[in-house]
């Protein structure tokens, strides 16, 4: 494939409610291209204005890694500067594509996630680790700096973490990033993808509507004022309780029996 991205459709019984996007250069240890980015974002945007799906998973093909990051022939380029920025621009508007989906995120992760590949899996809501999954911002080694990962990282680990990460380039294994919360689970190598479906499985069959709106005001607390952010909440509460997930999920509460969730009219405020 040209753009080195695999797309498919999977889920509970097989039923394609979960997107699973591959990155398949595993001769280059997934490292992304141009073409790669572009291809992510435009399987993203499809995902987000399809009500079937209930779930994204990205991974990397080969077992070796998840995404050694943006391949440097194509970071450094050596045609004109301001077409090579517009593409970098690109990969921040990957990651910020991850925190506006509607629908949950997870990143399976083997083998190595470096530089932009740390970035793209600490950009997803969920990330699950095979024993072999390493973590590095290598680019200080090449006379760099991983400006633009800067942000999913400080969003998941304490400053100091970063700085000495970014500023000495070492290896952390998946163990430690665990410590400080920075992944949700590690595990052996052939048990990761069994707990990956376990997990879209337990995703898929939540309130869509809850699901779409309370990752959405998630992510915008972050970046908010106390008093702000209380005032939206407040707010969207009044919204959600009003969709037909929340009068179903009450019901089935109340009658001691499972809900059927399946809104369609999604509240977008």
């Amino acid at each position: 494939m040209v753009d080195g991205i695999l797309s498919e459709r999977d889920g509970p019984t097989g039923d394609g409610r979960v997107l699973r996007l591959t990155i398949d250069r595993p001769e280059r240890r997934n490292a992304l291209t141009w073409e790669a980015v572009s291809r992510l974002r435009a399987e993203l945007a499809a995902a987000a204005a399809d009500d079937t799906v209930r779930a994204v998973v990205l991974a990397g093909a080969g077992g070796r890694a998840f995404c050694s990051g943006i391949d440097l022939d194509q970071m450094l380029g050596d045609g004109d500067r301001g077409v090579i920025d517009v593409k970098r621009r690109e990969f921040a508007g990957l990651m910020q594509d991850l925190w506006s989906l509607p629908v949950p995120t997870v990143a399976e992760v083997r083998g190595f996630a470096y530089a932009a590949g740390m970035g793209l899996a600490l950009s997803c809501d969920f990330v699950y680790c095979s024993s072999s999954a390493r973590f590095a911002t290598p680019e200080i080694n090449v006379g760099l700096w991983p400006f633009m990962i800067t942000v999913p990282l400080l969003r998941c680990l304490p400053m100091r973490v970063v700085l000495e990460m970014m500023m000495t380039g070492r290896v952390v294994d998946a163990n430690e990033l665990l410590q400080w919360g920075a992944v949700n689970n590690v595990m052996p190598d052939e048990d990761l993808s069994s707990v990956v479906r376990e997990c879209m499985d337990k995703l898929c069959d939540k309130a869509p509507s809850a699901m779409r709106l309370g990752k959405k005001s998630f992510y915008e607390s972050m970046d908010a004022t106390t008093s702000d952010a209380l005032d939206e909440l407040h707010a969207r509460l009044g919204v959600l309780a009003e969709t037909q997930d929340a009068e179903e999920g009450i019901a089935a509460f109340r009658e001691k029996r499972l809900p059927q969730f399946g809104e369609t009219n999604w509240p977008t405020k």
